[in-house]
C-alpha cells in the first residue's frame, strides 16, 4: 500500500507548530490520501534534529533494561520489561539518583508499572495500575503520597502531563472491548484528587478498533496483534491527540481550544478492513506518520503491514520516508513512529534505548562514528543501555 498528501487547492499548512496566525484560522489542513502513491525521500536525523545520547550508568543497584517512560529537563525515569516492578530514576547524565519498588497489593502500591508519568515541576510520579482502577501517586523518592480513582466504564491510558495542575490521558476502553460504554476519547484530569476538569469528545460515528483479535476454540486462548503508538503526542507546548475511530487528528492547545492538524481520506468509517493513520514524532520540519492496514492472518502469522510517511511542510508534500542515524558510517534506521517514551522536556521529541551489547558489537566492527563512537568505546556489552535523545533545534 503506498499513499500521498493531498493538499486542497485553497488552502496553507499550519506553520511551525499546531497553532496558525490568527488571519490563517478558518483556513483548511493537511489531507492523507491513505490509499494514494508517493514518492521516496532519503533524509539524515542529524540534520534536522540534534540527538544526545546518554549512558545509564551500571552498578549492582541500578540494572536495568532501559524502557524509558518519560524524559525531564533533570531526570529520566526507567523501567524493565519483565513486570518486575522496579523503576529507576537517573540524572539527564546518566547517574542513578534513585531505585523504586512499590509492587504489591496494599491500598499504596501497584501491580503494573507499564504506565508511568513523571512530574518533575512537582516533583511527583503517577503510576497508572488499571488492574487496580487506581493511579498511585509518590514522590521522588518513592514515599507513597495519594492514590487517585479511575473513573467508571473508562480505561486510563496514555497518561501524560498538560500543565502544574492537570493531567491528559487517552481512554482506550474501546480497543480490546467493542462494546464497552460510549465515552470520550480523551480527558483532563485533577492532578491533585483526580477528578475530570474537562473531557475532550473527538467527532466519530462508530468506534474502531486498531487491534486485531483471535480465539483459539482448542486451546481456548485469545491471541491478539495491534500497532505500537502514541494516542498523545506534546509538540512543544502542545498536545497532537489521535483517536483511532476520527478521520482528524487534532491539536490541544495550552488554552483548552483544539484545532485540526491532519485528516486522512478515504473515511475510516468506509474501509475493511481499516487502514489507520497513526502520526508519530512532530517536528518544526517533518510530520511522521504510519499507515497501518488492520489485516493479520493468525495461522500464517502475517499481515499487519505498515508504510511510514512524512509530511515536508517546506516542499508541501509527502513522501515515503527512511531517515539515518547520521552516526552510523553505513545506512541504519532511526525510527520516527510507534512508542517512543513521554517527553516532559518539550525541546526533546523522542527517546530510544540502544542496547550496550548491540552498540559493543557495532564499535568493534568499525560502523560508528562521532559521538556514538565515542560512548561505545567505553561501554562493556554488561553495561546498561544508552538512552537517544532526539531533539528539537534551537
Amino acid at each position: 500500500m503506498r499513499t500521498e498528501i493531498v493538499i486542497l487547492s485553497s488552502i496553507l499548512l499550519v506553520i511551525a507548530g499546531c497553532k496558525q496566525p490568527e488571519a490563517e484560522k478558518t483556513e483548511g489542513l493537511i489531507t492523507v490520501d491513505v490509499t494514494a502513491n508517493y514518492p521516496k525521500k532519503e533524509l539524515i536525523l542529524q540534520d534536522f534534529m540534534d540527538v544526545e545520547y546518554i549512558p545509564l550508568e551500571t552498578s549492582d543497584e541500578f540494572i536495568c533494561q532501559g524502557i524509558v517512560l518519560a524524559v525531564g529537563k533533570k531526570m529520566i525515569v526507567i523501567r524493565n520489561g519483565s513486570g518486575d516492578g522496579d523503576l529507576f530514576i537517573y540524572d539527564r547524565n546518566g547517574k542513578g539518583l534513585k531505585k523504586i519498588n512499590r509492587k504489591g497489593n496494599s491500598g499504596e502500591e501497584y501491580v503494573y508499572n507499564y504506565d508511568v508519568m513523571l512530574d518533575e515541576q512537582n516533583e511527583e510520579i503517577f503510576v497508572n495500575d488499571n488492574s487496580k482502577k487506581k493511579i498511585l501517586v509518590y514522590n521522588l523518592q518513592g514515599n507513597f503520597k495519594r492514590s487517585l480513582g479511575h473513573i467508571d466504564n473508562v480505561r486510563y491510558n496514555q497518561i501524560d502531563n498538560f500543565n502544574k495542575d492537570y493531567f491528559v490521558w487517552w481512554n482506550s476502553s474501546f480497543e480490546f472491548n467493542p462494546d464497552a460504554t460510549e465515552t470520550s476519547s480523551f480527558f483532563i484530569t485533577s492532578k491533585q484528587d483526580g477528578a475530570i476538569y474537562k473531557e475532550i469528545k473527538i467527532p466519530f460515528s462508530q468506534r474502531k478498533s486498531t487491534v486485531s483479535i483471535s480465539h483459539d476454540e482448542k486451546t481456548n486462548m485469545t491471541y491478539s496483534i495491534s500497532p505500537s503508538y502514541r494516542s498523545t503526542i506534546p509538540f512543544r507546548d502542545q498536545m497532537i491527540l489521535v483517536e483511532p475511530s476520527s478521520d482528524t487528528v487534532y491539536c490541544y492547545q495550552p488554552d483548552y481550544s483544539m484545532v485540526p492538524f491532519m485528516a486522512r481520506i478515504p473515511s475510516v468509517q468506509s474501509m475493511n478492513p481499516e487502514v489507520f493513520l497513526l502520526p508519530g514524532v512532530i517536528t518544526d520540519h517533518y510530520h511522521f506518520m504510519e499507515i497501518y492496514k488492520k489485516e493479520y492472518d493468525f495461522a500464517t502469522q502475517t499481515g499487519a503491514p505498515a508504510n511510514y510517511l512524512m509530511y515536508d511542510k517546506e516542499a508541501n508534500a509527502i513522501f515515503e520516508y527512511a531517515v539515518y542515524n547520521g552516526d552510523y558510517k553505513e545506512k541504519r534506521h532511526a525510527s520516527m513512529t510507534g512508542y517512543f517514551g513521554k517527553m516532559v522536556d518539550k525541546d526533546v521529541a523522542s527517546c530510544r534505548k540502544m542496547d550496550a551489547d548491540v552498540l559493543v558489537e557495532s564499535y568493534e566492527k568499525g560502523e560508528l562514528t562521532g559521538k556514538l563512537e565515542e560512548i561505545a568505546a567505553k561501554l562493556d556489552e554488561e553495561d546498561n543501555p544508552v538512552i537517544m535523545l532526539v531533539k528539537h533545534k534551537k
